[in-house]
């Protein structure tokens, strides 16, 4: 299985890591606790009883459209194969550029990929959009289709409002990242009034146990005060370490599009990407190259704290010079 992701790779994990989009704030304090708490020795509740109910309650939704699945690459893969085995006909739109499980998921099931939005019968968009990290409305579907709102960055969020989402739309919510626990999975996603077929359908293809407990202990402890106000807090932070990190880009001559969120797309005129990347990943700094993302010749790069982003200043002079 050959997968490109932001994060640790075959040289381990890079000392100064700006290919993830995890929170830099992070871990989260109360989460962490409440992971090292989890009893793994112990089945958590296969149908995550007192998690759905907790997740209702904190998004003012009944329990039954609460749907919770062992990531958000799991939950994609579910519903590609639920939206599919309703119609041998079923199509997809997916964001480009945009996370590569959505096509994956698509190609895996045999839906056809459909150019627009309005031409297909399951829609996904990421709000904000990775690897941009911009905002956009949701795009208009066709009447029938199933549009899947993907909100892993939604609480990373630093600036703007979130556009309103319609009422039809799934949201589908992965908080490891706004958490800064990418190594922890579990995700839910919120069904929309009316979907009862599909919920069905997702029902009979979910694993068993599909979370273990730290994942069901991360959501747990995701919607509880003390966490929202962390999160919060941490994005005030964030903002000011983007602010001082742009600025270094523009000391390295990089051209950086604007985001609303702790990442950013970059560009190097004239330099050489996959040269530039393996040589600042051999002195412990990792940027991720967004051509598995549809966007080639670019690179994310993610929010990280100042000492950071003093390595990488060092580092790209010495391989660049």
């Amino acid at each position: 299985m050959t997968m490109d992701h932001g994060g640790p790779d075959a040289l381990g994990a890079p000392r100064w890591d700006f290919s993830t989009n995890a929170n830099a704030c992070g871990p989260a304090p109360h989460v962490l606790a409440a992971l090292r708490e989890a009893d793994p020795s112990r089945y958590p509740d296969p149908a995550s009883t007192a998690l759905r109910a907790a997740l209702a309650d904190f998004h003012d939704v009944r329990p039954e459209r609460v749907v919770v699945a062992a990531s958000a690459s799991e939950f994609i893969g579910r519903l590609t194969a639920a939206v599919r085995l309703q119609s041998a006909h079923a199509s997809v739109f997916a964001p480009v550029p945009g996370y590569a499980d959505y096509a994956r998921a698509a190609d895996t099931w045999g839906l056809r990929r459909a150019s627009l939005a309005g031409d297909a019968s399951l829609v996904w968009f990421t709000e904000p959009a990775s690897p941009t990290g911009r905002s956009a409305r949701c795009p208009a579907v066709r009447e029938g289709a199933v549009l899947v709102v993907d909100e892993a960055y939604a609480a990373l969020r630093l600036e703007g409002e979130a556009p309103v989402l319609p009422a039809a739309a799934w949201r589908l919510v992965s908080p490891n990242k706004a958490l800064g626990l990418t190594g922890v999975r579990g995700a839910y996603a919120i069904a929309p009034e009316g979907a009862e077929t599909l919920l069905r359908s997702l029902d009979r293809l979910c694993p068993s146990w599909p979370l273990g407990v730290h994942g069901e202990a991360m959501l747990r402890e995701w919607i509880t005060p003390a966490t929202v106000r962390w999160v919060e807090e941490s994005r005030s932070t964030l903002l000011a370490w983007k602010a001082s990190q742009l600025a270094l880009g523009e000391e390295l001559g990089w051209v950086q599009d604007a985001s609303v969120t702790p990442f950013y797309v970059a560009r190097w005129p004239g330099r050489d990407v996959q040269e530039v990347l393996d040589r600042l990943r051999a002195r412990g700094i990792k940027l991720r190259d967004t051509t598995s993302l549809g966007l080639p010749g670019a690179v994310r790069v993610g929010v990280r704290p100042p000492d950071a982003q003093a390595a990488l200043r060092d580092v790209w002079f010495e391989v660049t010079a």
